[in-house]
C-alpha cells in the first residue's frame, strides 16, 4: 500500500509514519496540500493521504477532483477535540487519527481504506485449477485477461497475480473503464500535457506510467470505445503511449492484466470490439467459474466474511450453523462472491445467540435464504453436481462418462425420471432407454420414491 503523508514531520506524525511502513505502508511525504496534488499529478500514486488537520482538507480534495485524482483522505492530529475531529469528517476525510498514535489503530485504517489484503479462499477443484494456471503465468511479463460474471472476483485474482510476479514490489494500478466517461479515459491512462484541453492547468501523468515498474489492471476492457480502443493497441504492442496534446512518446515498462464479464469474442463478431486488440490482450485466459458452479468454495468464503466483518464491527466471531451452511451451500448466488460477501456482512449483524443461524442470513430484499421442500433441495444439488460432474472423469470413456452422470443425477433427484431429465437436457425418452439399457447390464438403478415420482 502506498501512503502519502501531508504536513509537517514531526513529533507524533512520525511515529504514526513509522507505525505504518512497519505494517507493510510505503510512505511518500510533502507539507503542504499543493505539494500533494502536484505529486499525484506528477506520477507519484498513493492508495491513501494521512493529512494533518490543520492543513485546508476541503482545498485539497477540491484540487485532486479537479484534476480527477480520487485519492481517500484520513485526518490526523495532535490534541484534537470531536469538533475538530467532526470538522475534518465533514471536509471530506475518511477518517480521523488522533496522535499520539496507536499501532493497532493505524493498521485497521489501512486495511479498512485500502483494502488491499484479499486473500485467495479457494477450496473447489474447479477455482483450483484456475489458481494453478494463474501460478504457472504469474512469473512472465504475459498479458492475462481475467473473464467471468460480475461479481465472481476477476480484480482479486488480477492482485493476486501481481503479488506473485516479478513486479509484487512495484505500483499495481487498477482502471475502471466502464466507470470513467468516454471523453475522460483517455486522459486518464495516458496523461496529457498542460493546455492539451479546458482544464488542463499542468501536465498530468495517467495510469500507464503511474503504473511504469509495475502492473496495469483494465478492468472490464469491453466497456472502451472503439477509437481508444486503436490507441491501446499501440501501447500494448510497442509499451509507448501518447499524452493528449503531447509531441513524443513516452516509453512505459509495464505488464497488463485485463478484465471482461462479457464475451469479447462475441464482442469482436458484434463489432464492438477490435480482434487485434483481443489477441493482444488474451495471450494467457483465465475465466472465473461463477460460484454455483463451485460450491465447494461457498461455505468456506462464508466462514472467511464472518471473521473478516465481525472483527471490523467489533462483534464477537460466532460459527455458521449447520443448516445456515446448508442454505448457502444450495443458494444459486446470482451475484456471485460480492453476493455472498455483503450477505455474510448482513448476518454478523443480524445474528443472535451463539452462532449464526438461518435466519440471519438474508436476501438484499431482507427475505431469508428459501430452505425448500427436500425434492426441490435434492434438484438443486442434483443441478450442482451436474455442474460439476465432469472434474471427476478424467480417464473414463464417453459411455462411462454419460453413465455415471446419468446415474449420480438420478440418484440426486430421489428417482424422479423428469427432474432428472430436465436437468441433463434430455427428453425423458431418452432418459428412460439409457436406464433400460443399464438396467439389462445389471447396473442398480435407483427407484422412485412413489408412483408420482416416476413421471
Amino acid at each position: 500500500m502506498r501512503l502519502l503523508v501531508v504536513g509537517q514531520l514531526n513529533g507524533q506524525l512520525a511515529s504514526a509514519v513509522k507505525m505504518a511502513m512497519s505494517a507493510g505502508a510505503k510512505v511518500g511525504h510533502v507539507e503542504t496540500i499543493e505539494a500533494a496534488t502536484h505529486a499525484l499529478r506528477a506520477g507519484q500514486g498513493a492508495d491513501l493521504l494521512m493529512v494533518d488537520y490543520h492543513l485546508d482538507i476541503a482545498a485539497l480534495i477540491a484540487a485532486n477532483e479537479a484534476e480527477r485524482i480520487r485519492v481517500p483522505v484520513v485526518a490526523c492530529g495532535v490534541g484534537a477535540d470531536p469538533q475538530q475531529a467532526a470538522d475534518a469528517i465533514r471536509a471530506g476525510a475518511k477518517e480521523f487519527i488522533p496522535l499520539p498514535p496507536d499501532a493497532a489503530l493505524i493498521a485497521a485504517v489501512l486495511a479498512a481504506v485500502a483494502d488491499d489484503n484479499r486473500p485467495m479462499v479457494v477450496r473447489d477443484p474447479a477455482m483450483q485449477a484456475v489458481m494453478t494456471l494463474a501460478d504457472q503465468v504469474a512469473g512472465s511479463d504475459a498479458s492475462i485477461l481475467i473473464t467471468g460474471e460480475s461479481g465472481v472476483g476477476k480484480e482479486v485474482v488480477a492482485r493476486y497475480v501481481h503479488q506473485k510476479s516479478r513486479r509484487a514490489t512495484r505500483p499495481f494500478i487498477s482502471v475502471n473503464c466502464a466507470a470513467i466517461p468516454e471523453n475522460l479515459l483517455e486522459s486518464e491512462l495516458f496523461g496529457h500535457e498542460k493546455g492539451a484541453f479546458t482544464g488542463a492547468v499542468a501536465r498530468r501523468i495517467g495510469k500507464f506510467e503511474e503504473a511504469n515498474g509495475g502492473t496495469l489492471l483494465l478492468d472490464e476492457i469491453s466497456e472502451m470505445d472503439g477509437r481508444l480502443q486503436a490507441k491501446l493497441l499501440r501501447a500494448v504492442q510497442e509499451r509507448e503511449i501518447d499524452r493528449v496534446g503531447g509531441t513524443k512518446p513516452v516509453r512505459v515498462d509495464i505488464r497488463i492484466l485485463a478484465t471482461s464479464n462479457r464475451d469479447l469474442a462475441q464482442a469482436v463478431r458484434d463489432g464492438t470490439f477490435r480482434e487485434d486488440l483481443l489477441y493482444r490482450l488474451n495471450v494467457v485466459n483465465l475465466r472465473l467459474p461463477p460460484l454455483r458452479e463451485r460450491p465447494g468454495d461457498v461455505v468456506a468464503l462464508a466462514e472467511f466474511f464472518v471473521k473478516k466483518y465481525a472483527a471490523a464491527n467489533g462483534v464477537p466471531e460466532r460459527s455458521l450453523s449447520a443448516e445456515a451452511k446448508r442454505r448457502l451451500a444450495a443458494h444459486r448466488w446470482p451475484g456471485n462472491v460480492r453476493e455472498l460477501e455483503n450477505a455474510m456482512h448482513r448476518a454478523v449483524l443480524l445474528a443472535v445467540g451463539h452462532e449464526i443461524d438461518e435466519a440471519a442470513v438474508r436476501l438484499p430484499d431482507g427475505q431469508p435464504l428459501s430452505g425448500g421442500d427436500p425434492l426441490a433441495r435434492a434438484a438443486q444439488a442434483a443441478s450442482l453436481a451436474a455442474e460439476t460432474a465432469t472434474r471427476a472423469y478424467v480417464g473414463q470413456t464417453v459411455a462411462e462418462m454419460e453413465q455415471q452422470l446419468i446415474l449420480d443425477t438420478l440418484s440426486h433427484c430421489l428417482g424422479n425420471r423428469t427432474h432428472a431429465a430436465n436437468i441433463l437436457g434430455i427428453s425423458i425418452r431418452t432418459l428412460r432407454n439409457k436406464l433400460k439399457e443399464y438396467a439389462d447390464a445389471g447396473v442398480a438403478i435407483t427407484p422412485p420414491q412413489s408412483a408420482a415420482n416416476a413421471a
